[in-house]
């Protein structure tokens, strides 16, 4: 195989709760995360040496500071293999939205060029590499539904849930996941998600529950700096939503609909307010890895 094409699914935070700032300086995490059909297209190619990566975004960098090219270099790195690849990303997922971009991305890399030659590693051990690159990165290689802990690597697969629709909402606006974390006080938090009662949700495949109890502590941060954060969530539950929630480090907004049509309208309305509006839906957990 000499090439290949592969889609780097987005990721929604269903819930994310911090626990506590480890020794190590990354925070404790306990959230559920999910991959859904919006999805950046990843071209792989062959070459006979060196890495070379395109973007359809001209800012985004294209050296090893981008964490797709990043993903190859350790990959060949970890087979030993000398050949190069060249790696073109049209983008479709929001830059710095709290929604898994680069991750997936890095994911992709890894995935794509383990099948190139022939599923070398096992999914645990891409995943260990994938550590390596980025906390989320071990999720998006599995995909679906999981529990994550640790700093988001620890994974625990939960059932796919039934074919769901969410609309995913950015603002235009752009948000550093380092100062979120660094702006955050796990102390002074008075809320917390109930994440075991989501996971049991999730095992009925009830998605009204699921719905009410999506929550993400970091918006204490990112919406109190932010404000169109709040207003976005309830237009989302004016227009139908049975739940709504910041993803990630945000400012992206998800809103669960039992609906099309209604996270249509919404949609529209939406992209007036000049922002990034998407209706998706649940992909399932990765089986050809």
């Amino acid at each position: 195989m000499n090439q290949i094409d592969i889609a780097a699914n987005a990721k929604i935070n269903l819930t994310l709760d911090v626990l506590r700032k480890r020794e190590d300086g990354y925070h404790e995490l306990k959230m559920i995360m999910q991959t859904v059909s919006l999805f950046d297209s990843i071209n792989i190619r062959k070459k006979e040496s060196g890495i070379s990566l395109k973007t359809s975004l001209k800012y985004l960098p294209t050296d090893r500071r981008n964490i797709a090219y990043a993903a190859a270099e350790l990959f060949f790195e970890c087979a030993g293999i000398k050949d190069g690849v060249s790696i073109n990303i049209k983008k479709s997922i929001p830059v710095a939205a709290g929604l898994a971009g680069g991750s997936s991305n890095a994911a992709a890399v890894l995935v794509g060029l383990n099948k190139m030659y022939d599923n070398i590693f096992s999914e645990h051990e891409l995943c260990k590499m994938g550590e390596k690159l980025g906390s989320d990165v071990p999720f998006c290689i599995a995909g679906g539904c999981a529990l994550c802990e640790g700093r988001g690597e620890i994974l625990t697969q939960l059932p796919d849930l039934p074919a769901t629709t969410f609309l995913v909402a950015k603002p235009p606006i752009r948000v550093s996941t380092t100062e979120v974390y660094s702006h955050l006080r796990v102390d002074k938090l008075t809320e917390h998600p109930d994440t075991e009662g989501t996971v049991g949700a999730i095992k009925r495949g009830d998605r009204e529950a699921v719905a009410v109890r999506m929550f993400n502590v970091l918006e204490t941060v990112t919406a109190k700096e932010h404000p169109e954060i709040k207003r976005i969530k309830q237009e989302m539950i004016d227009f139908g939503a049975m739940g709504s929630v910041m993803s990630g480090s945000g400012p992206a907004v998800i809103g669960l609909f039992k609906d099309k049509k209604l996270a249509n309208d919404a949609r529209v309305y939406m992209q007036k307010k000049r922002c990034d509006a998407f209706v998706v839906r649940t992909t399932p957990r990765k089986t050809d890895i």
